[in-house]
């Protein structure tokens, strides 16, 4: 063979690998000339290696006016990418009638991204699930696939239901048009589908819809789980994946059953026993990839989309989170080899109200009818609450971390995992471990720390946590149980809070400088907050500091002495006997069923309305489950597990006000955690309690006061 012709063969040959193992998305370049790649690792921005924080929020569960507010404290706790599902059934309840105004204004949703330069990946099914009613199918999309499942039979390839999935791909993006990353918008990934077996040929053919309508993104999305049923074809959407503490869907009605325990531990897999089976085999994940593979050039980074920043109560299943779970997840994933910390949910929210049914996953559906879940209410106990409230040790917890990310992510995605075990990890220059596993060990601790880490032409070792870097300067937080000590070129020192330590070498050059070193107490780190390269200290305990255009501004949130008066004009009749539904697991009660619930008057006062917007009831009761309605309309529930109930006082003002409670039988076939288990246990005949009903309040200021 000529050696001209052998030099063509082997380069056309060469670039035949290089297109079989790339990953096909859209632009990845906006108008400012700002590249958002993927590669092995994870996401490239501008050129340079980037760790983010993924965050879920859903904003039609967040009231359109609180929307550039509760981003802006997303990103105070570290969130980098937003990402939010697009429900078919809150935009078409109804046959060609389409909803996108007020909470449903996806645009303006977007445009608010945009303003405050938060990256967004958007959900967009067509099934959702997000504990919402028929997984986000509306009613007259499932009746088509129960009358007709040959033609619209849901999440497959029938003609009818692509030719309808077709129809929403093309009405969200006449939503989102000009808001794509190409545009200069903030829509840089897509989710198609969520939790889908397949086939392949679904999801290809959504894709090949989604990318007709308009969706030219940086890159395209799929959950990693449950394994698919066939063959996938690598780099047409990436894999992401997930880990929870628990779940509200599990059937048995005890702590923690399965595989829970085991998200708290570091692996050399994606794997997770608690919500499904990965897709790929361990050899086609890693770097040299398997030879017989067609990836064995590139393979898919390691990112998540779902560790569980809270989890939601069930009816059968009351889970109480405590937000120690999700730093060490993040923990286990970050020292497992992950470059994507994505966390479901990471602010929580309201369903819709719906006159004719509850906008909840409910058993009595024809679709997604696995558990009951509550008609309103979607806290889900996670770092920023329903009302975006802080559930203070899950926001600070992870702010800690993510804080670390910003400033050391670079590095962090580009080692590899060197060393592992259950409880500890090794990445390059990072130390990973924990032994914290809820409800199994407490007492335990997740923490990263720096060994042998490279700062200004030196080596730094410490026991503590890294918190940020500013200028020449290194803040670190306590590790509980450890003597705080740091160790600069095999020199070692106790650090305080009054640390600085040199005068130093800063590096090439032979100049001399000062390297600092402040290890902040654990109250002072809970302030701490960097925004534009240097550290304020909140004013107030659990304060939250964020920029408001050019200022800062703090937010906190307290408990006020006022207590409201809860008049009782109903005692409760015998508790209902609670049966099983359709999934075998206990049934929530009927609208009809709170025509028999103890029922209080509450008195809200009229004086609260100048400030409604930053107030709330807080209602401490024990029971089975509570409703208040306000002029007969039911704006907030609530299944008890040991929380209190949050109430919007701005849907209350000059209304009828009425709380409803029924109570909880000891025999009711409901999992409750021991502490509230042992409340019941020591009711008399069946637990309602009223404790007391008061005001919260969210309290705004310029920062410094």
């Amino acid at each position: 063979m000529p050696k001209l012709l052998s030099l063509f063969l082997l380069f056309f040959l060469s670039q035949v690998v290089v297109a079989q193992n790339a990953f096909t998305f859209g632009t990845s370049v906006n108008p400012q000339g700002t590249t958002f790649e993927v590669d092995s690792k994870g996401f490239v921005i501008g050129g340079k290696h980037v760790l983010p924080v993924m965050g879920e929020i859903h904003y039609a569960r967040v009231p359109a006016k609180d929307w550039r507010r509760e981003i802006r404290k997303m990103k105070a706790g570290g969130i980098t990418i937003l990402a939010t599902y697009v429900f078919w059934i809150h935009h078409e309840p109804e046959e060609g009638h389409w909803n996108w105004a007020g909470n449903m204004n996806l645009r303006e949703f977007l445009d608010v991204c945009r303003s405050e330069q938060m990256p967004v990946v958007l959900r967009i099914g067509p099934f959702c699930h997000g504990e919402v009613y028929q997984g986000g199918f509306p009613d007259w999309v499932v009746e088509r696939h129960v009358s007709n499942p040959k033609e619209y039979k849901v999440r497959s390839l029938a003609k009818g239901f692509i030719k309808e999935v077709e129809r929403l791909y093309y009405n969200i993006f006449g939503q989102v048009n000009g808001l794509l990353w190409k545009d200069g918008g903030p829509v840089v990934g897509v989710q198609i589908e969520n939790e889908c077996r397949g086939p392949w040929s679904y999801y290809m053919t959504l894709k090949d819809i989604a990318v007709k309508a308009g969706f030219d993104v940086p890159f395209m999305t799929r959950t990693g789980w449950p394994k698919l049923n066939g063959q996938e074809e690598f780099g047409k959407l990436l894999p992401l994946y997930g880990d929870y503490a628990d779940g509200f869907w599990d059937r048995k009605l005890s702590d923690m059953p399965g595989e829970y325990a085991k998200a708290f531990v570091f692996k050399d897999n994606r794997m997770s026993g608690a919500i499904a089976t990965e897709t790929f085999s361990a050899d086609e994940l890693k770097e040299t990839g398997n030879s017989k593979s067609s990836n064995s050039k590139l393979t898919y980074p390691y990112l998540t989309c779902e560790l569980g920043g809270g989890m939601m109560p069930s009816y059968h299943r009351r889970i109480n989170i405590s937000g120690n779970e999700a730093m060490p997840l993040a923990i286990c994933k970050l020292g497992s080899g992950s470059n994507l910390p994505g966390y479901y949910m990471y602010h929580g929210g309201t369903n819709p109200y719906n006159p004719a049914h509850t906008m909840a996953e409910t058993q009595k559906t024809a679709v997604t009818n696995y558990n009951d879940m509550p008609y309103m209410t979607y806290d889900f106990q996670c770092p920023l609450g329903e009302m975006g409230q802080p559930n203070d040790i899950a926001f600070h917890q992870t702010r800690f971390l993510h804080q670390f990310l910003a400033d050391w992510g670079e590095e962090l995605s580009q080692m590899e995992v060197d060393t592992l075990s259950e409880h500890y990890s090794r990445r390059g220059c990072f130390e990973f471990y924990n032994d914290y596993v809820r409800m199994h060990n407490e007492s335990g601790r997740a923490y990263v720390r720096p060994v042998n880490m490279p700062f200004l032409g030196h080596s730094i070792t410490a026991d503590a946590q890294p918190f940020c870097k500013i200028g020449d300067t290194i803040y670190f937080i306590p590790i509980k149980g450890m003597k705080p000590t740091i160790t600069i070129d095999g020199k070692k020192s106790i650090m305080s809070s009054k640390s600085r330590i040199g005068s130093l070498p800063t590096g090439e050059g032979g100049g001399r400088g000062q390297i600092g070193f402040v290890l902040l107490s654990p109250d002072k780190a809970e302030r701490a907050y960097k925004i534009d390269g240097q550290l304020h200290f909140a004013k107030h305990e659990g304060g939250i500091l964020y920029k408001d255009g050019d200022s800062i501004v703090e937010e906190y949130w307290y408990e006020t002495d006022d207590r409201v008066e809860a008049r009782k004009i109903r005692e409760a009749d015998s508790p209902r006997e609670v049966v099983k539904g359709k999934q075998k697991v206990a049934a929530m009660p009927e609208d009809s069923d709170f025509d028999k619930a103890a029922v209080y008057v509450i008195d809200v006062d009229s004086a609260l309305a100048s400030s409604a917007d930053s107030a709330f009831l807080k209602i401490d009761y024990a029971a089975d489950c509570a409703r208040v309605y306000a002029d007969g309309k039911l704006v907030q529930d609530n299944f008890w597990n040991g929380k209190p109930m949050l109430v919007r006082i701005s849907g209350l003002i000059g209304k009828r006000v009425e709380l409803r409670v029924l109570p909880l039988r000891k025999d009711a076939p409901i999992y409750l955690q021991k502490e509230q288990k042992a409340i019941l246990e020591a009711s008399e005949n069946a637990l309602l309690t009223l404790t007391k009903v008061s005001i919260v309040k969210r309290i705004t200021i310029p920062f410094p006061s």
